[in-house]
């Protein structure tokens, strides 16, 4: 038997508005349908889709999974995240990857990476 990834699920307290900031972030269009309850960004065939339910909890802890994205200019990917409502948490410099640590309006956290020049050499 073989398994695939289908997609990836947030549980939001406005699945709406959640996936409006990811449709921002990773420029895919919000699917038709979404609803109070369920939203999803336009399934791709490249990537997983990423769905967001509501619940009734609010976010309290740690993200055990998180998203790690890259790009090739770092901090001006992590300033445009900003502009959209993201907050930054940390940055890191380890192992020839340097990466910042974000959250988004819900208080998820996601990362945003790039090699460093000690990487590049």
């Amino acid at each position: 038997m073989t398994i695939s990834l289908h997609s990836i699920t947030f549980d939001a307290a406005d699945p709406v508005v959640l996936a409006t900031f990811w449709s921002n972030v990773l420029g895919r269009p919000v699917a038709e349908g979404a609803s109070d309850r369920f939203a999803q960004l336009t399934p791709s065939r490249r990537v997983p889709d990423m769905l967001f339910i509501k619940v009734p909890e609010p976010k309290v802890a740690k993200n055990r999974v998180h998203l790690d994205l890259s790009a090739p200019d770092r901090e001006a990917e992590v300033a445009r995240l900003i502009s959209l409502g993201a907050t930054r948490d940390d940055d890191h410099d380890e192992l020839g990857i340097r990466w910042t640590v974000l959250r988004d309006i819900e208080g998820n956290e996601f990362c945003v990476g790039t090699l460093s020049e000690a990487a590049d050499s």
